[in-house]
């Protein structure tokens, strides 16, 4: 792990051997080339939790704050590349208990406020002043939390597959409204914690997921993230469902999601769209599938009506993936106006 300090003399010459994004290497609907960190490193953020982050692109680039989803999905390279490397500083953290900040999977001292606190210590902690942030699905509740506390320092904000963390959109994703359109993967998951004597609910699974038995974990970690995947795309077979064992860690993913959904992702009933008057002066644009399952237009619908200046894009022929094609050109287009 890279966690050496750079000093800006030798952050500019990293910076210039970054391949520049130009309209003839790439089309403006492509993502950019990958791009690697030219700072890593651990945050303290509590006596029980330190923070990975690290930085891409531009150290004297416009600073974007990237929040993954989940919660617990952590960062993936692919989440650089949707920035041209020349003209942002790509700042990507993965959040308590999630990827690779320490202590991998861990409850304690894990909440929304506490994930609040942590984006605004990076953000003194790299002396920024304004951040743009990008967030998607968990990613665009942790945005909205953040900036509705912190909104002088939030020059802009890209939200796709929006997620305001009601009591209904919590239900709507524990079967009540998922099951009209993916009933076979419902009845699957329901049949497996049948098994186990349990419901499909946050409080249930979780239970589950924190067994004596690590078989128990296991088994139920991936059945937990076959579900949500399954229902993520508009395309994703079930043979590449069977991936999940090998190509993904799905233990903190299950288990981080159901602790802050039995938990109402600690916030206030509609607290998000009570308090959204605060970013009535950032410009938002919000990116939503026509078609995404797990969290409706009608959520970003419902809060672009409270944010006039705000932008809706819904995309046709998308789910709620950021791998969605229409999904990612929308995502590269909003993010182009911060430029």
């Amino acid at each position: 792990m890279n966690s050496r300090r750079y000093s800006i003399p030798c952050v500019l010459a990293v910076a210039m051997l970054i391949p520049s994004a130009t309209a003839q290497e790439r089309q403006p609907d492509e993502l950019f080339p990958p791009v690697e960190p030219f700072q890593t490193g651990y945050l303290r953020v509590s006596d029980v939790h330190e923070v990975y982050y690290e930085l891409c692109g531009n150290p004297r680039g416009k600073p974007v704050f990237v929040l993954h989803g989940g919660p617990g999905g952590g960062c993936h390279p692919n989440m650089r590349r949707l920035y041209d490397p020349q003209r942002f500083l790509i700042v990507l953290h993965d959040q308590r208990g999630a990827g690779r900040s320490r202590p991998f999977a861990e409850l304690r001292e894990n909440n929304t406020q506490n994930l609040v606190s942590d984006i605004e210590r990076l953000r003194r902690h790299l002396k920024l002043d304004r951040i743009r942030i990008l967030g998607g699905s968990w990613g665009s509740t942790l945005a909205l939390a953040y900036a509705e506390k912190h909104p002088e320092h939030v020059a802009g904000m890209v939200l796709r597959g929006v997620f305001t963390a009601t009591d209904a959109e919590i239900e709507h994703f524990y079967g009540g409204g998922v099951r009209k359109l993916f009933p076979d993967t419902v009845a699957t998951f329901e049949a497996a914690l049948a098994s186990a004597g349990k419901k499909l609910e946050p409080k249930q699974i979780l239970a589950l997921l924190q067994s004596d038995d690590p078989a128990v974990r296991r088994r139920f970690a991936v059945a937990w993230t076959r579900y949500e995947l399954k229902m993520s795309r508009l395309h994703w077979p079930d043979k590449q469902l069977l991936g999940v064992d090998d190509d993904w860690n799905p233990y903190a993913f299950a288990l981080l999601e159901n602790h802050y959904m039995a938990n109402r992702c600690f916030l206030q009933e509609d607290q998000l769209c009570h308090d959204a008057a605060r970013l009535k002066d950032i410009p938002i644009t919000m990116v939503n599938g026509r078609y995404d399952v797990l969290c409706p237009p009608a959520t970003a619908y419902r809060l672009h009506r409270l944010l006039p200046k705000s932008k809706l894009v819904i995309v046709e022929e998308a789910g709620h993936s950021q791998s969605e094609p229409g999904i990612t050109k929308a995502l590269l287009r909003a993010i182009a106006d911060f430029e």
